[in-house]
Parts: structure tokens; C-alpha cells; sequence
């Protein structure tokens, strides 16, 4: 039976799981060795080379879940990323990519592309016309990010991948916000999907990694760079992060209640000027959302009104974590203009619509209405320390 006939529960949980033969233990044993024979053997195994027994094995997992012939993992999501692009990218050549991206692959393209002699266009917005505006003849690779980072915005997966099909070009797409659970953009017609695993995939905020899933074609053109560069990722962590991809359904499921609910009730708070989720009919891309998302992830950002103090509103909160990352098990929280858009000026985040009082928010797997209670305490600590400044 192919991986792709199971159903999601069970892909998390066995697809690419390794048999204990020796000791028939429930779950895949962990490989350790660095060094593998290499005479009268079928696979010279090497852990440079993505194939020691637990790297083949997840890699099976990823891309059975993402509906692809084969994957690859690294050691962080932008291993990922770069890896892809490079793949794909030599001098003379053109990317487009959309508007709002990673921070983290924003600044590879401007700070790297340059000295690899490889040429590159933003587009202005998310429509068809933006991203052929851009396209040149020498353009080979269109790369996406949907739902955007930080505000959710949602490109049409499918015309993406149609324009690019009709002239000839590779397409790419950051898939970590929405998750494989979510959002399977092979179904559209994108050739190859791109995770940070160290978000949904990982889960825990414990685990750095990346992934890629695609044709066997278009993996063998990654691995072939990949084992040249050498960004593979340890054993032990291909171990921990193939058990928490078991649980990633049961836990992306419960985090998209979560936010629906969130979402809704920050929506109808008074100190809240905006909420930034494709699940709530008045989101501008809710239709496209609804098209091609499964769930609408547990992904949001909201923005508080100008009289609110952001830094008020972030000390009041007791349960929700203000970190860095993002879709762990545990609620977080931050500010883009602290942390993922400080090195934008004022000016440029006001064209991007990034706001002072912008946060993003990851929802946990936590009561709703604990959290629902953590947001209240940090509402009205804020109002009462402002109050007292006065």
C-alpha cells in the first residue's frame, strides 16, 4: 500500500518508522554510527550524505506527507532553503519571490545572491499580475511563502504554479506556517515544498531542523549540492524529530481550534485594532484560504490600538511565553518590530503594514479559556499601568 493511501494520523505515526528486528521494540531504534561499512554492502552510508538508516527513514516521512516522491532534511530550516535555491540558482540567473518573506530568506537573497551572480525580483503584491511583471527570460525559479509572515496573507498556490508552468520555470514554497497538515501544495502544482521543522514538524521548541520534499528528480539535484556543502543533521536529532512528527496532526488540529476560537474573540476586543487570521471571514484572502488550506493553521498576528502600551500588554501576560520561535506546544508570542523586522526602518515596515502594535501569535495546544484568561490579565495590566502614568 503507498504511503499516500494511509490516512494523516498514520503517515505521522508509521510511515517511514524503521523495524526493530533484534529486539522488536514499538518504535524506530536509533542508528548512532558515524562510520559504515563500505565493502560488500548495497548503500555506502555516510551521515554527510543524508543516508544513514534514521536519515533515509525520516525522509520517507517527509515526503509522504507533503504527497512527493522523495525528501531531504538538514540541519535548520534555512539549510533548507538555501540548499533548494542554490539547487536551482547559478550565475546569470533570475528568482522571483514574493513580497513578504522569512526574515531569514529575505536576507540570504539581498546579502548573498550578489556574489553568486544571481539576479532577483520582489514583487509588489500577491496577485498574477505582480509575479509576471516580474518574470525574465532568464528567470528559473518563483518562490512563495503562504500564509505570509507575520500578517497571513495568502498567495494563490495554484496560479503560481501555473504561470510558472507555462514558461518553463521551477516553483518553490515556504510551507512551514500552514504545515503538511494544512496545506499540501503538490496538490496545486508546486514542485518543491520547503518546512523550517523546527516548527510544526518538531513541535516541542526542542528540535532544529529543516526539510524539502519534491520530485526524485529535483531531490537528487538538492542531495547533489547538499553532500558538497554538508548542512546534514544528527542522528539523534532525525530520532527525536521522527517521534514528534507522529503526534504533528493531533497537535496542528488542536492548535487551529485554538486560534479560530482566539482569533474570534480578539476580533470583537476593543483594544484590538486588527486581527490578522485567514480563518475569519473579514481576513481579505479567507475565499483563496478556504480553497486550498485544510485548516487555517495556528498561526495569527493582532494589532493593538495605538493608545495600548505594547510593552505593558507583553509584561501582563503570565501563561503565554514570549519567545523567538514559533509553533511549539506552548503559546508564544512577539513583537515583529523587535525581533523578525528590526533591521527594517520604520518606514519601510509602515509599506509592509507592520505596525508598533503588531504581535504574532503561535497558539499552543492549551485550554482555550486559559489562555483566553491570560490575554484579559494582560489587557488590563496594561490599562492599569498606563492609567497610573498619567
Amino acid at each position: 500500500m503507498k504511503p499516500q493511501k494511509f490516512g494523516i494520523n498514520t503517515i505521522c505515526t508509521h510511515v517511514g518508522e524503521i523495524d526493530d528486528t533484534q529486539f522488536k521494540g514499538a518504535i524506530s531504534p536509533l542508528f548512532m554510527s558515524s562510520s559504515y561499512a563500505y565493502e560488500n554492502v548495497d548503500v555506502k552510508r555516510y551521515p554527510r550524505y543524508f543516508n544513514t538508516p534514521n536519515q533515509e527513514a525520516l525522509c520517507k516521512k517527509v515526503a509522504a506527507l507533503e504527497k512527493c516522491e522523495a525528501g531531504l532534511i538538514f540541519g535548520s530550516g534555512m539549510a533548507a532553503v538555501s540548499h533548494a535555491l542554490l539547487a536551482f540558482l547559478q550565475k546569470g540567473d533570475h528568482i522571483v519571490l514574493q513580497k513578504t518573506l522569512y526574515g531569514g530568506t529575505y536576507n540570504f537573497v539581498v546579502e548573498e545572491f550578489e556574489k553568486f551572480g544571481i539576479e532577483f525580483s520582489f514583487t509588489q503584491g500577491f496577485k498574477e499580475a505582480d509575479f509576471v511583471s516580474e518574470i525574465k527570460e532568464n528567470t528559473k525559479v518563483i518562490y512563495i511563502e503562504t500564509p505570509s509572515n507575520p500578517l497571513m496573507l495568502i498567495t494563490d498556490i495554484k496560479m503560481i504554479s501555473r504561470i510558472a508552468k507555462e514558461r518553463g520555470i521551477v516553483t518553490m514554497i515556504d510551507n512551514t506556517f500552514a504545515s503538511p497538515i494544512n496545506q499540501n501544495p503538490a496538490d496545486y502544482g508546486i514542485d518543491i515544498m520547503i518546512h523550517s521543522a523546527t516548527k510544526y514538524m518538531g513541535g516541542h521548541s526542542d528540535i532544529c531542523a529543516g526539510a524539502v520534499a519534491a520530485s526524485q528528480e529535483h531531490i537528487d539535484r538538492i542531495w547533489n549540492l547538499a553532500k558538497n556543502i554538508g548542512g546534514s543533521l544528527s542522528d539523534y536529532t532525525v530520532w527525536l524529530l521522527e517521534r514528534s512528527i507522529k503526534t504533528m496532526a493531533l497537535r496542528v488540529k488542536a492548535q487551529n481550534k485554538n486560534a479560530m476560537k482566539l482569533a474570534k474573540w480578539l476580533d470583537k476586543h476593543p483594544l484590538v485594532a486588527r486581527v490578522y487570521y485567514p480563518g475569519l471571514k473579514n481576513h481579505p484572502d479567507h475565499l483563496l484560504a478556504k480553497k486550498q488550506m485544510k485548516g487555517y493553521s495556528g498561526m495569527m498576528s493582532f494589532e493593538l490600538v495605538e493608545t495600548m502600551d505594547v510593552n505593558l500588554f507583553m509584561d501582563g501576560l503570565q501563561l503565554i511565553k514570549q519567545t523567538m520561535s514559533l509553533a511549539g506546544v506552548e503559546s508564544t508570542i512577539l513583537s515583529p518590530t523587535k525581533t523578525s523586522h528590526a533591521l527594517l526602518s520604520p518606514e519601510e515596515r509602515k509599506r509592509q503594514g507592520i505596525a508598533d502594535g503588531l504581535l504574532r501569535f503561535s497558539v499552543g495546544i492549551e485550554e482555550k479559556n486559559d489562555l483566553i484568561a491570560d490575554l484579559k490579565h494582560a489587557f488590563e495590566y496594561a490599562t492599569k499601568n498606563e492609567l497610573l502614568h498619567i
